[in-house]
């Protein structure tokens, strides 16, 4: 997943020691997702007791009355002898259960807070299949009915899931965990006219029964099950790869995402094989809230990429990269985040390199420095120093409340830092064998750490010691060590700016050949508040006022509330009325509500727009404009 909540709103939990679960890749059927050594606190379920190994879901997707409603059916083993399985559920109804095809009583706990109810199902030491009739809630937090008017055709109604972290338990019961992996195969009716999709095998067009059927023959945990419905249709891009978006936006998006086959071979380039069959890419409604979600076989990203010039499709890098890192070699628990999204931000940067050369992958690693700067800066300000470790260790709060920069930046300046150290050629080598090596399995820290003193650093206690590794891992802040990218690029941006601070005629400045890293870079290191005279000159003469760069929009709309340069804000109400994104959404209502001048223009705008922005995203917004409190 693409970094993207405000630090504004940081919950980040703590988790325990997963074992490994085991899985030979060559083989067509998992062979048992294991079983957990210690309870995971985030799940509710029973997988520490029970393996469960495949799931047979038939469900009925019903876009009027906004209701999931079918059975999930589970094969397991109870080698362990226990009475009864556990399963996560949040707000579902659960109708009956059947054990061995035999009706048995269930009993669902009350809910608790983030997690849900645990439902209890007895069971036998020869049972080995459970099957739960069900039906999703109002408050499925995984799930995002949209009214027509919420897409991007405004014609038809759309339905989206987003599981990360413990929601796919709001929408199937299930062992809700990263630590417990299970195949599936499913069946899938909609209304006619309507396609499904899934994170499996994928039709590409409509069919006449509007009944579709899925296999996921490689074990994935519950976090990356994932559902779209809606008037979808399929563009081909490669013999492997292509796009998926609504019928007004394929076009659009088949040509944004071009070079996404490209990217595929210069990641098997880098770290081996492709392993989950087709990589194709489902470009969501507007509503979606995050930047892009890596479930396999079919990544979910925003609209807010399709930027009419390619210049943002570096975040399909970052989703195609989990395809190693996260799903095919996963963090045991969210505890351990930044085994996932470290990795996966390294990879994507090497992605880029090779597709883009050093010079502009530099760009976006020191942008991403600067993201970890004010990140860690944020966090010391809270008095919340722990949680500028990578290894985390926070109970009692809400997993998605932890996706901050720190694991996917910090997180990977150490790796980078790694491979400065022992040399490019060694440390890809490392790294080819650890995702080889440790596919299908998860990952603690503990166990990561290990792995790579035993296979790289070896008796190496000089390099250890260069690297102090514990300042990483256990240690606040931003180690002394850290690496910076090469600043070339962004030292030539920097003498522009301060030309353009000096009075330059703007029409002066070498700006041509620039990118949005520098462009980025160059908004980003404005003083706090230019005068009004001074953003119309930048207005004038680059159009950032509409312009259809959601990044470069975003931050020249904060820009604009802080000079109070009233001009911008017909197309930032726009801009508010077509982005679910809340890495766009949080800063800018944010910047509003700290201006008593705009605080009138954030609530009005927020209670005109909220219906069109996730669940997800309403929880974290509503704290930022509806419960605001004065300074």
């Amino acid at each position: 997943m693409k970094k993207l909540l405000a630090i504004s709103f940081l919950l980040i939990l703590s988790g325990i020691s997963i074992s490994s679960c085991h899985f030979n890749s060559k083989d067509k059927k998992n062979t048992g997702a294991g079983l957990l050594t210690q309870k995971d606190i985030h799940s509710l379920s029973n997988g520490d007791s029970i393996s469960i190994k495949h799931l047979d879901l038939d469900i009925k997707v019903d876009l009027v009355n906004k209701l999931i409603s079918g059975q999930a059916s589970w094969t397991m083993e109870n080698d362990n002898h226990k009475k009864e399985l556990v399963l996560d559920t949040y707000d579902l109804g659960i109708d009956s259960v059947k054990a061995n095809g035999q009706k048995v009583a269930f009993k669902l706990d009350p809910q608790i807070k983030f997690l849900g109810s645990a439902l209890h199902i007895p069971v036998k030491d020869n049972t080995t299949k459970v099957t739960v009739w069900y039906k999703t809630g109002k408050d499925a937090r995984a799930l995002q009915w949209l009214d027509p008017e919420q897409t991007h055709d405004k014609v038809h109604p759309f339905l989206f899931t987003q599981s990360e972290s413990i929601y796919a338990r709001s929408w199937l019961p299930c062992p809700d965990g990263p630590g417990m992996r299970f195949t599936y195969d499913a069946r899938v009716s909609v209304p006619s006219g309507f396609l499904a999709l899934m994170s499996a095998v994928n039709p590409q067009s409509v069919n006449d029964s509007a009944i579709y059927h899925f296999n996921m023959e490689q074990p994935i945990p519950a976090y990356l099950m994932a559902l779209a419905v809606g008037d979808i249709a399929f563009k081909s891009i490669d013999d492997r790869t292509g796009v998926y978006a609504e019928r007004g936006m394929i076009d659009k998006a088949r040509w944004e995402l071009e070079d996404v086959g490209r990217m595929v071979d210069n990641a098997e380039q880098l770290y081996g094989p492709y392993r989950w069959g087709r990589y194709d890419v489902m470009v969501l409604p507007p509503g979606f809230p995050i930047g892009g979600m890596e479930n396999p076989r079919l990544t979910f990203c925003t609209p807010t990429i399709i930027a009419g010039d390619r210049s943002l499709v570096n975040l399909i890098a970052h989703e195609l990269a989990h395809s190693w890192s996260g799903n095919l070699v996963t963090n045991a628990t969210w505890n351990d985040f930044w085994l996932n999204e470290g990795f996966t931000n390294y990879f994507e940067h090497r992605i880029t390199e090779q597709m883009m050369g050093k010079s502009y992958a530099d760009m976006i690693w020191e942008l991403g420095y600067e993201d970890l700067v004010d990140n860690v800066n944020d966090l010391n300000a809270a008095h919340l120093e722990k949680d500028t470790w990578l290894k985390l260790d926070l109970k009692g709060r809400d997993p998605d409340d932890g996706l901050t920069d720190i694991p996917y930046e910090k997180g990977s300046h150490f790796l980078k830092l790694i491979e400065i150290s022992v040399g490019r050629d060694r440390f890809d080598h490392f790294l080819k064998h650890y995702f080889e090596e440790n596919a299908f399995k998860t990952m603690t820290t503990e166990k990561f750490l290990v792995y790579l003193d035993t296979a790289l650093f070896k008796d190496d206690s000089d390099l250890k010691k260069k690297i102090n590794i514990n300042a990483w891992v256990y240690g606040p802040g931003i180690p002394a060590n850290c690496p910076r990218a090469d600043q070339e690029r962004f030292v030539k941006v920097d003498s522009e700016r301060d030309k353009f601070l000096l009075d330059t005629p703007v029409e002066k400045l070498a700006t041509v050949e620039w990118t949005t890293h520098e462009w980025l870079h160059f908004l980003r290191k404005m003083p706090p508040a230019l005068s009004i005279n001074q953003m119309k000159k930048l207005d004038d003469a680059f159009n950032f006022t509409g312009t259809g760069n959601c990044e470069i929009a975003d931050l020249w709309y904060i820009m604009a509330v802080r000079a109070g340069y009233s001009h911008a804000w017909p197309k930032m109400d726009e801009f508010l009325s077509s982005v679910g994104r809340r890495k766009f959404l949080e800063p800018l209502y944010g910047q509003m509500m700290k201006d008593p001048k705009t605080t009138e223009m954030a609530l009005t705008l927020y209670n005109k727009y909220r219906k069109n922005y996730h669940p997800l995203a309403q929880e974290s917004l509503d704290k930022i404009v509806l419960n605001h409190k004065p300074q």
